[in-house]
């Protein structure tokens, strides 16, 4: 199992959760109701999946692609860690990732 920390918007909600080898960050907090849209599908046609790495993890992450960085630019309250949770697949290496939900996260369907 992999461990995945989601921080709601204000700091004052954690969730913990566990995570398969594979499994989509976005998949992941969907299945525990994050406020995370991802109604593109994965592909990458709008940037309601953001997440906010915590700093001490980004760089455990696989570079952005340049399609994602131009996603991430529409996305509201963006920070040097944004990425885009449906781009982000979990793997042993990311156990204990960190992930904040940006404030006043964009979601079309009410979550």
């Amino acid at each position: 199992m992999i461990r995945v920390r989601f921080i709601s918007a204000d700091g004052e909600t954690i969730h913990d959760l566990a995570a398969q080898d594979g499994d989509r960050l976005l998949d992941v907090g969907q299945a525990d109701g994050q406020p995370l849209e991802g109604t593109c599908e994965g592909q990458m046609a709008c940037s309601t999946c953001h997440v906010i790495v915590d700093a001490a993890d980004f760089a455990r992450l696989d570079p952005a692609t340049e399609m994602e960085e131009d996603m991430l630019d529409l996305a509201a309250h963006a920070t040097r860690t944004s990425r885009l949770s449906c781009q982000i697949f979990l793997d042993r290496s990311l156990d204990g990732l960190t992930v904040r939900i940006p404030s006043e996260s964009r979601n079309m369907q009410g979550r």
